[in-house]
């Protein structure tokens, strides 16, 4: 059993990643006012003592903490450490320490470096008050900013402080306005990190020309296991309670890629053979990825597929670097990456099957690194051009090996039923929120898309069904949804117009008669529905249909979804948004 204290988007984060499992778990936090939408986790409130945890924990056969609570709750930090139970740190993603601000290690420390401020506007939060009364004994005039809750205006007002110093914290204002209103010379904030939106407040104020004090956040018991993101928080969940998730998460190629570079990058430059290096995924955590090193220059990673039923899984996937004098980042395929021969794909036909994401993760980690620095790198898989025959790879066009892929850089497997009763409840916390309208849509990309679209929408109405979008139909309307908005890409579109509900490569492929139909329907010329049979992708009909016909196609292709759905959704009304590759809404 799991033991999450939270209470912070990092809380928030770490429930939604643990629910995916199916298992049990608890969820504390101090004092209730966060509501999370549980379906396997419980939640409970009010402050333990170490005592009071040890007690939960024996009763509750806890075996695995996750502290995912505020970076400056040093106190309840301790006490987990003396539980002797695993601990996983949940923290948070913190900003390179900026030499204008004026770093302070306590509130004493602050107090002091900030005696003879005249106007100070304090984000410490409520319980701050009473660490800064000597500061405002000297003279100084405080403004406090507090959450915008009861509780933290009673505890205010216990401290006896003035209301008319009191500001409230909302997450949708820009910070530039209350600097504005307050007019303070210095603002004093604690080091809360990028969700604790201290970015934001720092750049306000020292756009402004106002000091910035900043209490360093307290250091962390050394035996805590510190992840900084979900992904990573799930693989070592995996790792200390595998049985807690049924199906184990793994890496995508392009993540092997981007490690063995770094591995190589690092015997190269700093002369280290590392056995495990630090990966920047593209959601801006962190997590560490086992590496060898073969010689200065050249490194491998095991590709780990996790339960996902992978062909590429075991296989090493090897990166060889090299200096250049420029500071470009060159990346290439060599033995067993496959090279594209047809369009409609991120690279240009000859270049090596290495999709955009993986590129950039290369870019974007080796440049963090070693900025300034020039790279040529070569990816190859020993064993690939065999593996590729096994894959879509040839079907696609791609010859002569396998393709490095990956946008999140996980792997996050999924039995057929499981993903299912994961729609369902996405859909349940959906019909949670008294929304008459729920969204489902593919993926990451087309839900940014869509909540673009639907501005108004609370963020738990926007459901992914990945394939599976009859099932994902069937589920909305059965839980009483009568306004349902499908959002879908071109590719996955076409195999729904065609009448496949389930849209999964594995059991349907591009019907290039039934597109040549299509163009044939909105009167495109001879010349263009012929195209259709040589296309590699249905997102290059974006390109060749005339700009005069393609609302029409889209408008045919929405008709079509529509129908392949209606006996799903019955009496519901049912709108379908075409999306395309630039986010343009159809």
């Amino acid at each position: 059993m799991i033991l999450v204290f939270g209470g912070t988007t990092e809380g928030r984060l770490a429930a939604k990643e643990l629910e995916e499992s199916g298992s049990r778990f608890w969820y504390s936090t101090r004092g209730g006012e966060q509501h999370l939408d549980l379906h396997h986790g419980v939640a409970i409130s009010g402050a333990m003592d170490k005592d009071q945890m040890t007690d939960f924990c024996n009763s509750h056969q806890i075996r695995l903490i996750i502290d995912a609570a505020h970076p400056f709750a040093s106190e309840l930090h301790s006490n987990i450490s003396k539980l002797g139970i695993p601990v996983i740190r949940f923290e948070r993603i913190y900003p390179e320490r900026d030499g204008r601000i004026i770093w302070c290690s306590d509130f004493a420390s602050a107090v002091q470096k900030m005696n003879g401020t005249n106007r100070l506007l304090s984000t410490a939060g409520v319980q701050s008050i009473p660490k800064l009364r000597p500061l405002e004994e000297s003279g100084t005039e405080i403004f406090h900013r507090i959450l915008d809750r009861e509780s933290s205006r009673e505890l205010a007002a216990q401290y006896g402080t003035d209301p008319d110093h009191l500001c409230f914290y909302h997450p949708d204002e820009d910070e530039t306005e209350e600097i504005n209103r307050v007019n303070p010379d210095a603002i004093l904030l604690k080091e809360s990190g990028v969700s604790g939106g201290y970015e934001n407040k720092t750049e306000a104020a020292l756009n402004k020309g106002i000091k910035v004090f900043a209490i360093a956040r307290p250091k962390l018991p050394e035996s805590f296991i510190t992840v900084n993101g979900p992904y990573g928080m799930r693989r070592m969940v995996e790792k200390l309670l595998p049985e807690f998730y049924p199906l184990h998460s793994g890496l995508t190629t392009g993540s092997c890629a981007t490690s063995a570079a770094l591995a190589a990058a690092q015997s190269l430059i700093e002369g280290i053979f590392p056995e495990t290096v630090s990966l920047l995924l593209p959601d801006g955590e962190t997590i560490q990825v086992e590496t060898k090193v073969t010689e200065k220059g050249k490194a491998y990673v095991i590709k780990d597929s996790g339960d996902d039923p992978d062909v590429t899984d075991k296989m090493e996937i090897h990166a060889e670097v090299s200096l250049l004098q420029s500071s470009d980042i060159e990346i290439d395929g060599g033995e067993g990456v496959g090279r594209i021969t047809l369009p409609g794909f991120d690279c240009q036909p000859g270049q090596a099957a290495i999709n955009k994401a993986p590129r950039q993760m290369i870019k974007d980690n080796l440049g963090k690194r070693y900025p300034g620095q020039g790279f040529r790198v070569i990816i190859s898989v020993p064993g690939g051009e065999e593996i590729a025959h096994r894959t879509f790879n040839p079907r696609l066009g791609i010859e002569g090996g396998i393709s490095i892929i990956g946008v999140s850089g996980i792997i996050k497997p999924f039995s057929e039923e499981s993903f299912i009763n994961s729609i369902r409840k996405c859909m349940e916390v959906a019909k949670a929120s008294e929304s008459s309208r729920v969204v489902i849509n593919s993926g990451a990309k087309s839900e940014k898309f869509l909540k673009d679209f639907y501005k108004d929408l609370p963020p738990q109405c926007f459901v992914q069904y990945g394939n599976k979008i009859g099932d994902a139909i069937s589920i909305a309307y059965d839980l009483g949804f009568r306004q349902i908005t499908l959002g879908i890409m071109l590719g996955k579109a076409v195999k729904l117009a065609a009448g496949n509900l389930d849209t999964h490569s594995s059991n349907v492929t591009m019907d290039r008669d039934f597109i040549a139909e299509l163009l044939k329907s909105v009167n495109c010329p001879k010349e263009i529905s012929d195209r259709a049979y040589s296309i590699t992708l249905a997102r290059e009909l974006w390109d060749i249909i005339p700009e005069n016909l393609l609302q029409g196609f889209a408008n045919e292709v929405k008709s079509r979804c529509k129908t392949a759905c209606a006996p799903l959704s019955k009496d519901a009304e049912l709108t379908v948004l075409l999306i395309d590759d630039d986010g343009n809404i159809k």
